[in-house]
Order: C-alpha cells, then sequence, then structure tokens
C-alpha cells in the first residue's frame, strides 16, 4: 500500500505571522521563525517538521493570504 507524504511550501515573504496555520496543523509540522522577520517585518511560518506532514492542507485552508501551498507525494 502506498504511503502519502505531505509537502509544506511556504511564501515566506507574504506570511504576516498569524499563526492560524501553525495552530490548524495536526502534527506539529509548522511554527513561526522566532528570531527572523521577513521584509514586511513578520515572524514568518516554516515548517519545522517537515517529514510529519500528512498533507492534510488544513494550514493552506486556514491561511487568509493564500501564502501556503500542499503537495501531497505518493511513495509506493
Amino acid at each position: 500500500m502506498a504511503k502519502i507524504q505531505g509537502a509544506v511550501d511556504i511564501n515566506i515573504e507574504r506570511c504576516k505571522g498569524c499563526d492560524l496555520c501553525v495552530i490548524a496543523c495536526p502534527c506539529d509540522v509548522l511554527q513561526l521563525q522566532p528570531k527572523e522577520v521577513n521584509d514586511r517585518g513578520y515572524h514568518y511560518a516554516q515548517d519545522i517538521n517537515p517529514d510529519a506532514c500528512i498533507g492534510c492542507a488544513a494550514c493552506a485552508t486556514v491561511c487568509p493570504d493564500g501564502c501556503i501551498t500542499v503537495y501531497r507525494l505518493v511513495e509506493k
């Protein structure tokens, strides 16, 4: 049976650090960057645990600015 692995792509320059994606993620894949900010001055979201992503796209669904794209990779 194929295993589905997710991959998260975050546009860090558009991210305003609202933290909604971090809260929505059931696998604790995302967190806000604690030390760096983007060009707009916001702490942006980053994937800290990419191997735990299941590709559910909950983070992309709640993102108000459409900064997140989720891909599903099928491993056979």
